[in-house]
């Protein structure tokens, strides 16, 4: 299916529109970067050329000459125009000042531009009818750039003109002032390039378009006698050779439905060229971010470490309360069973010997001793629930080192300064805010304190009564006890009616009861070793938790916010250059003709667009 060539422009224009106003939603955001200010500056710069096109679309384009002194632009500008107007001569500079030819229907009040900087002249001339043309001063004069000369003249002239008619000739083509110059105006403008002298001069187009080529697209160049060409129209004839071309292409490739085209088309390469600067500076000062972002994080490691060993030694004071506590609530899960009835034996081996001692007790003397010092055993054991629950409250409450957190601030806001974020204001409520926050959490810990510590010993106690764990447990733990039987019941009825040996004596029977009691310790230790080593885990996991909920909003949270703002806003600056880039390929492929332009890519370091510094 073949597209309407008329609706593609359109919708090419439609997404010229689109970068225009992305960029207007890039430039109006506030972010606390030194090199994004200046890109924002630069790109400030660029929309209000935007604001002078909308003005300007149905205006004639403006046709500038541009090159060094002698070259024949003001020979040029006579000979498409068929008449004598601009001054011409040997001496030189000839044109000090820029000649500004319009047509008898033009109004030049609508062209937007200074017009007191110009020598106005109406010409009565059919070129005139969609174009004015400015005959610009010499740029490769001796004189320094001062106020009134020429190259300020044409400095605050060529930032206005929508396409420059590069004019040189065999000695001239390769003058580095003109270079240079060229180099700073051709931004944002479409380039014709026209070797003049014709009738005296040998042909160098080859040779300038190869040197041309490095920075710039140069579709054709003309090789013209401008005098002859004046001279042919003014005895009403019709120009011959390239002039012909280029009057025809004049005429044509200006006309009035290409205006908007080719005015787009330079603001996109004008945007190209100031989003490719502003990556550059972006992405030059993009380091000392990172740096910063590392920084960030290592600060917060080390506060973060160093508030949770704290914690760790606060909670684990009280490790033999938790471990109590995990052992009753494993004897509950586990049930009844030889093993488990182990455990509460050694669990509750105070209350039992108490118990034990009161059937001991021979006199009311002994009986209110040994319960002076069960109720101490409990009073003790209150206190000590009490001491862990006044421990919670203490861990929560434990706040940032205020030494600590302005040595951090500190290391920060150099590396801050670094990356040109210098706003103080990021970093000087930090303290207050980092107070207000560990309220906020130790108010949310207190409520969840009890429960936490639930969590974690019903977490352990599921975890360590697992279906597997309980038989290994109950079969290590059974299996000397059967052996015992078996060995006792072997000498009853075996070696005792079989074979006349003798019963086991105490010499058996007390060391196996010992062994006994070793054997069910060291499983014992070895279980509660598991748990105790897990519990201490999950205590120091719930400090780390802890720990890091301090920072939950960050080390520095406004600086951190900013950084990462930073990172969206270079994701954006890069976005939209890719746009302008996607788009500048589709207008180069739908364009082809004798206009030819700058590479946008090109870009000299340390300078900005020269049609922006104005």
């Amino acid at each position: 299916m073949s597209h309407n060539p008329e609706v593609a422009q359109l919708e090419m224009l439609a997404e010229i529109d689109e970068l225009v106003a992305r960029l207007n939603r890039w430039v109006e955001q506030e972010v606390p970067w030194g090199p994004t200010r200046q890109c924002r500056s630069l790109l400030k710069r660029l929309l209000t050329r935007v604001d002078s096109l909308r003005i300007r679309l149905e205006t004639p384009l403006v046709l500038a000459t541009f090159g060094g002194t002698g070259t024949g632009k003001s020979s040029l500008v006579n000979a498409l125009v068929g008449q004598d107007i601009s001054r011409t001569g040997k001496q030189r500079p000839t044109t000090t000042k820029p000649l500004l030819l319009v047509h008898p229907q033009c109004e030049p009040e609508t062209l937007g531009l200074p017009l007191e900087e110009f020598e106005l002249h109406v010409v009565e001339s059919p070129l005139l009818r969609d174009i004015v043309i400015v005959d610009c001063p010499d740029m490769d004069t001796p004189e320094l750039e001062t106020a009134g000369s020429n190259l300020d003249l044409l400095h605050r002239v060529l930032p206005l003109c929508d396409v420059l008619i590069i004019v040189s000739t065999q000695q001239k083509y390769r003058d580095a002032i003109v270079t240079d110059e060229l180099a700073r105006a051709a931004a944002g403008c479409r380039l014709l390039f026209v070797q003049s002298h014709a009738e005296v001069d040998d042909d160098i187009r080859q040779d300038w378009a190869k040197q041309l080529s490095e920075h710039y697209e140069v579709p054709e160049l003309f090789f013209v006698d401008s005098l002859r060409a004046l001279q042919e129209q003014q005895a009403g004839q019709r120009p011959s050779g390239d002039f012909a071309r280029l009057q025809d292409m004049l005429t044509g490739q200006m006309i009035s439905s290409q205006r908007v085209q080719i005015r787009r088309a330079n603001l996109l390469d004008l945007a190209l060229e100031a989003l490719e600067r502003c990556v550059q500076k972006v992405d030059g000062s993009w380091p000392e971010v990172e740096e910063l972002k590392a920084a960030l994080e290592e600060q917060k490691h080390r506060l973060c470490g160093s508030m949770s060993d704290v914690l760790k030694q606060e909670l684990q004071v009280s490790s033999n309360l938790w471990e109590r506590r995990l052992l009753s609530r494993v004897t509950e899960v586990w049930g009844f069973s030889p093993f488990s009835a182990t455990l509460r034996f050694y669990n509750g081996m105070g209350s039992f010997i108490a118990s034990f001692s009161f059937f001991r007790a021979r006199t009311p003397v002994q009986m209110a001793v040994i319960g002076a010092m069960e109720g101490a055993r409990r009073l003790k054991t209150h206190f000590q629930a009490s001491d862990a629950e006044e421990r919670l409250e203490r861990v929560s409450s434990l706040g940032m080192n205020d030494d600590e957190l302005r040595e951090a601030q500190m290391i920060i806001r150099g590396y801050a300064r670094s990356a040109e974020i210098s706003d103080d204001d990021l970093m000087q409520t930090t303290l207050d805010a980092m107070r207000h926050t560990a309220a906020k959490v130790q108010d949310s810990f207190l409520g969840e304190a009890g429960r936490k510590i639930d969590d974690v010993i019903e977490q352990q106690a599921r975890r360590h009564t697992g279906a597997f764990t309980r038989t290994i447990y109950e079969l290590l733990f059974l299996s000397f006890p059967a052996f015992l039987l078996y060995a006792i019941g072997k000498n009853f009825f075996y070696d005792s009616f079989y074979r006349g040996q003798d019963l086991y004596t105490l010499d058996f029977y007390v060391p196996a009861g010992i062994f006994l009691l070793l054997w069910a310790g060291l499983l014992m230790l070895l279980y509660i070793r598991k748990c105790r080593r897990g519990l201490d885990q999950r205590i120091d996991a719930l400090a780390q938790d802890l720990a890091e909920s301090r920072f939950q909003g960050g080390l520095f949270p406004a600086l951190e916010d900013a950084v990462r703002l930073i990172d969206h806003d270079r994701e954006s600056l890069k976005s939209l250059q890719q746009s302008a880039e996607q788009l500048r390929h589709s207008l180069a492929l739908s364009n082809r003709g004798p206009l030819g332009r700058k590479d946008p890519t090109d870009l000299p370091v340390s300078k900005e667009p020269s049609s922006l510094q104005e």
